[in-house]
């Protein structure tokens, strides 16, 4: 497994700079992880060779952002999965395990394992035995934080 951080900025990126966002490649899958505000012009490879992408979002989030294009227009370039608290999904060689999270909105932690390896991952939350207990025997432990 191999990570890059394409971006470590907070809410709103520096001049320069870009939010949180990381790439999360392994046996050629590339994943992009909380893509945040400027990070795709960082990305070391082309955005098309992105196989999929995992973000926190709120139940319907992300009907307005595809409401902005043609009703269909882009159906066929996604698979959109909501992703609860506790629950276990594959996304391509990844097997992602979600964590409720203390936020001031409802937030996932995530721990994905591939190859024997476990990056677990946080986004923004607050201190919490969740935390601890995610983090719990991880390879890397990546906490966000504004």
């Amino acid at each position: 497994m191999r990570l890059t951080v394409l971006g470590a900025d907070g809410a709103y990126p520096t001049a320069g700079g870009a939010c949180s966002g990381f790439l999360v490649e392994h046996d050629g899958f590339r994943l992009l992880l909380d893509v945040g505000y400027a990070t795709v012009p960082r990305l070391p490879v082309d955005p098309r060779a992105i196989d999929a992408v995992l973000i926190h979002a709120l139940p319907g989030a992300l009907d307005a952002v595809l409401a902005l294009d043609r009703p269909g227009m882009l159906a066929h370039a996604y698979d959109l999965r909501a992703i609860g608290p506790g629950d276990r999904v594959d996304i391509g060689p990844f097997t992602v395990d979600s964590w409720e999270l203390p936020h001031f909105v409802r937030n996932l932690g995530f721990r994905l394992a591939a190859g024997g390896a476990t990056l677990a991952y946080t986004g923004d939350t607050g201190p919490s035995p969740a935390v601890v207990a995610l983090a719990r025997d991880a390879d890397l432990f990546l906490a966000e934080a504004t």
